[in-house]
């Protein structure tokens, strides 16, 4: 996906109704009023708390929604949850008190599939994210050159596909800058390779190589000859030739993300790309030894088409080697197809543009019993899936894995559902399949829809893209995400405010909501960040809500969500993120 804006112009109004007060002093009230001071449960004597937060409007998103006041932390526990009065009793001569002044507290927020450790390319390699043109990019590409003239392969990541549909760019464009030099420059949504004749030859490509199994060479239609575009798989034949990064520049990426991350509130995440590229996995174990990871992560290991069930068992190991309290590895990614701007997301009828369903990236048998495999073996599947026929072979591997294995909390998750036919949203519920969706992209963003989505799969279709609300109402799991860095802008209040309103910033008009239908609540949305993301990366028992015995995860907001136009959200601002009751960051304030 590309660069994906902001949204405007529709107010939401979030009705719950908490079907009970939790206990130690929290009331029932309306949403986005705290709690009024009720009794304080007991009068024994307790330990002071650490950290106590008062006077905030504390949405708990615990089973019934509740609001509170107040907070308090000991250690790297919550260890109460309730009134003012009801705090003031873990008030100790050491503890750190917070007036919050009516600010907002929600848990911290969770990511459920992003690239962190991309961010290793946007330091050591060439950033496109910045151009909008094919000039753009030559000219951003030129100084990046002249700075590194020594480089014996060069990099980068960033370019839209909407800048060269069809066969996508062309390898002449990058031999008038760098001639000799292999030249290899991923697309922002990471499934498209633009190369130069050097990188080519590289490879060994030529009018003679057959596209590789699940991918696409882009050939030019007069010749047949590369024209400089490699799709999926196809890309693998440069990146494995023309090298990656070290794990001491993964792990600068990794830290880099980390502050990026706090800044923004989030508290957990999964990284879905050990063992898809080299060096990733070694540099996450690494910080985690040296006690330099700051927020959680439960990353996923890549299975490779290729190898079928037999790998699971180097998974298992990988696993057992890395349960450390921040870093453990707890799922399995599967990648079942492309993207629809690549042409290569597999749907069920054809393109609109080509003569084509897509690419199935996996064999259907290998996938089944791989899927069968990593399940038994105690893992969560988390498969990308982008077109409605590669969503119902994904869930026939899921129903396959349960008859083999019996039905157990598994909860393998679908990532992306662009695309979905309406009979198997009811499959997920029964499954117990958790959706993954990015709500940035919830929208009929200018320069993509009109040029991309509905030429390439028709109105119809284009207009029933990225169901949300269908799923929710059905019962099923839905877990929001970035996919940073295909979106560069990850912050998960952008990707709340998205959700609801559907509709790109500035845009007045009603007909330009996406899929308006499947709008999502304040409420909806927040979960999706929170005790959602929680169940989806199965830390629900410690973490997503804010309750006694969990983790103090939590974020604070300068403004309360559900006292402001949804059109506000994206300009809340985060001034504290704590993470296992430590503070990893504060917003500082400018000294008058």
């Amino acid at each position: 996906m590309s660069l994906k804006k902001w949204t405007s112009a529709l107010l939401v109004t979030a009705l719950m109704s908490p079907v009970s007060a939790f206990a130690q002093g929290t009331t029932q009230q309306a949403p986005g009023q705290a709690a009024k001071p009720g009794p304080v449960a007991g009068a024994a004597q307790v330990m002071p708390a650490d950290t106590v937060l008062s006077n905030g409007v504390v949405y708990t998103v615990d089973r019934n929604r509740n609001f509170a006041e107040a907070v308090a932390i000991r250690g790297d526990k919550i260890v109460y949850v309730g009134s003012n009065e009801g705090v003031k009793k873990y008030v100790g001569s050491q503890t750190k008190v917070t007036d919050l002044q009516g600010k907002m507290v929600l848990p911290g927020f969770i990511d459920s599939h992003t690239h962190a450790s991309k961010t290793t390319g946007l330091i050591f390699s060439i950033d496109l994210y910045d151009g909008g043109s094919i000039e753009e990019y030559v000219e951003i590409i030129q100084a990046f050159v002249a700075e590194h003239p020594d480089e014996k392969t060069l990099q980068g990541r960033g370019w839209s596909n909407p800048v060269a549909p069809g066969i996508g760019p062309l390898k002449e464009a990058l031999d008038e800058i760098v001639p000799d030099v292999p030249l290899a420059l991923t697309s922002d949504d990471g499934h498209s390779l633009w190369v130069n004749s050097a990188a080519l030859e590289l490879a060994g490509i030529t009018k003679d190589t057959p596209n590789p199994e699940g991918g696409i060479i882009e050939r030019d239609p007069k010749t047949g000859e590369p024209s400089g575009t490699l799709r999926e798989s196809a890309m693998d034949l440069v990146l494995h030739k023309i090298g990656g990064y070290t794990v001491d520049q993964y792990k600068a990426g990794i830290e880099e993300y980390q502050h990026k991350a706090a800044e923004r509130g989030v508290t957990t995440v999964r990284d879905p790309d050990m063992l898809r590229y080299p060096n990733v996995l070694e540099a996450y174990e690494e910080l985690a030894k040296e006690n330099k990871l700051t927020i959680r992560y439960r990353n996923a290991v890549t299975a490779n088409p290729d190898k079928g069930p037999e790998q699971v068992a180097e998974f298992e190991k990988i696993r057992e080697r890395n349960q450390y309290p921040l870093f453990q590895v707890n799922a399995v990614k599967i990648f079942m197809d492309g993207v629809v701007e690549g042409a290569t997301a597999y749907l069920e009828k054809p393109y609109e543009h080509k003569h084509t369903n897509g690419e199935l990236i996996w064999k259907t048998d290998v996938y089944n019993k791989t899927v069968a495999a990593a399940d038994k073996a105690g893992f969560q599947l988390h498969v990308h899936s982008i077109g409605d026929a590669s969503t119902r072979i994904v869930l026939d591997g899921f129903e396959h894995a349960e008859k083999q294995n019996g039905a157990h909390d598994a909860r393998h998750s679908l990532v992306h559902l662009q695309l979905v036919n309406k009979e198997d949203i009811e499959r997920f519920k029964k499954l117990g399949a958790v959706g993954i969706v990015q709500p940035f992209w919830f929208m009929q963003e200018a320069g993509y829809y009109d040029e991309i989505e509905v030429p390439y799969l028709g109105e119809e279709r284009a207009q029933q893209e990225y169901p949300m609300k269908s799923f929710i109402n059905q019962g099923v799991h839905m877990a929001s995400s970035s996919d940073y860095i295909v979106t560069p802008e990850f912050n998960p209040l952008h990707g709340i405010q998205q959700g609801i309103t559907r509709i790109e910033e500035g845009e007045t008009d009603p007909g330009k909501i996406a899929n308006p239908d499947e709008r999502a609540t304040l409420a909806d949305m927040i979960a999706s960040f929170t005790i959602d993301g929680a169940y989806a990366n199965h830390v629900d028992a410690i973490t997503g809500s804010i309750e006694v015995g969990k983790k103090a995860d939590l974020v604070v907001l300068d403004k309360n969500l559900f006292a402001i136009p949804a059109t506000e959200i994206k300009d809340t601002n985060v001034i504290l993120t704590l993470v296992e009751g430590k503070e990893i960051y504060r917003l500082q304030t400018e000294k008058k």
